[in-house]
């Protein structure tokens, strides 16, 4: 059984998640951690909880999501996990940051490429890697059939999409990734987003006004 930590870190108000099962095993994604106050917030959280980190994994890299993966990486001794087509914004990650006006040290370790279809496994647990590009050309989301729920980075919000107006991104790609990736995935699945509050598969499908065909009103 999987637990979900949330923080929301650094000044894009960035979404970062330790998942963690009852022995204590965990997943760090997307440690967006970037003053150092945020990185001992995400440390303390899972030294004082006696959490074991066994992966340190991507959504995508823009810098935003990306910002603590050095430090989490050393702390823990994990290389980094992200698809094979993230590693050119990975590489390109500190020139943004210096463009944004938040110079950080990139991540320059290992790395584990991800593929569609891969199985992320805590013990009995497994998120399976699905290929959703669109917000990025390498993004993934991370689904747990068992427990319903996707974290999604940036490819879906309540009520909203990704951007696309940044290197990489292509709006008809995004859009054929949130259809064809997440809109299968049954009604109640819960989306974790890499920004914002939570939704579901069956509210955005809905709702969504860049996605239904015939958006009801808000609720």
């Amino acid at each position: 059984m999987l637990t979900i930590r949330q923080f929301t870190f650094n000044p894009l108000q960035e979404n970062t998640y330790v998942i963690f099962n009852e022995k204590g095993a965990c997943c760090i994604i997307d440690p967006g951690c970037y003053y150092e106050a945020e990185r001992k917030e995400l440390t303390d959280f899972i030294d004082n909880n006696k959490l074991a980190p066994k992966c340190l994994l991507n959504t995508h890299c823009h810098l935003d999501h990306i910002f603590g993966n050095s430090h989490m990486s050393a702390k823990y001794k994990l290389p980094l996990r992200i698809h094979p087509k993230e590693k050119v914004v990975l590489d390109y990650a500190a020139k943004a940051g210096e463009s944004w006006g938040l110079p950080f040290d990139n991540y320059e370790g290992q790395i584990l490429f991800m593929e569609e279809g891969e199985r992320i496994q805590l013990g009995e647990d497994l998120l399976t890697v699905l290929f959703t590009p669109g917000h990025s050309p390498g993004s993934v989301s991370f689904y747990c059939e068992a427990q319903s729920f996707v974290i999604g980075g940036d490819v879906l919000f309540r009520g909203s999409i990704g951007r696309t107006d940044l290197p990489g991104g292509d709006m008809d790609t995004l859009l054929n990734s949130v259809r064809t990736k997440l809109f299968v995935l049954p009604d109640k699945v819960v989306v974790h987003s890499g920004h914002g509050t939570q939704t579901t598969i069956g509210y955005e499908k809905a709702y969504n006004p860049f996605l239904s065909a015939n958006p009801r009103p808000w609720s």
